[in-house]
């Protein structure tokens, strides 16, 4: 007899805390405090709100211990067009660094205003945007909406997937 795959999505809780390891591992269907798009209603957000698509891919660290003059070029990441890369902000347990830069890029992205619509997403499957979306929502953003099919999702649907770079702090 042929193997079978599972057709029907994981049920996965909802954690009552941060996702802290496995982040790529299947995600809840829910996000306590948070609007849950697919890409239809991420397209619609975009369309109708002012809405702040946020991808929280991490970013790739350059190796440690390359030969002195090695080039380290970062590699490239795929977005959704018009979206703000903000990388490695979805970590369970946030560094100081990290944490600082997401803060400050959500106050400047939002222009100080927390009820401005806030879209988190990575890739399908993927407990980072979960994470930074729940984060968000602690520190009191109140529009946040969670598109765990991120830029999967959005490429399937068909639409466009442009080369991206990190945002800068300032």
């Amino acid at each position: 007899m042929a193997q079978q795959h599972a057709t029907t999505p994981v049920e996965v809780a909802e954690p009552a805390d941060y996702r802290m390891d496995d982040y790529r591992s299947p995600v809840p269907g829910t996000l306590k405090g948070a609007r849950v798009v697919d890409a239809n209603g991420a397209q619609e957000l975009i369309a109708g709100e002012r809405a702040v698509m946020i991808d929280v891919y991490p970013q790739a660290p350059k190796p440690p211990g390359l030969p002195a003059g090695t080039i380290w070029r970062t590699p490239k990441h795929n977005s959704i067009e018009g979206a703000v890369w903000l990388p490695n902000v979805g970590y369970g347990k946030l560094a100081s660094e990290p944490e600082s830069y997401f803060r400050k890029s959500l106050e400047r992205l939002s222009a100080g205003d927390k009820g401005r619509t806030l879209v988190f997403f990575c890739l399908r499957d993927c407990w980072m945007s979960w994470n930074a979306a729940k984060r968000a929502i602690a520190w009191g953003y109140k529009n946040v909406v969670w598109f765990p099919d991120g830029v999967d999702g959005w490429s399937e649907t068909g639409n466009t997937i442009v080369d991206v770079r990190p945002a800068p702090l300032d």
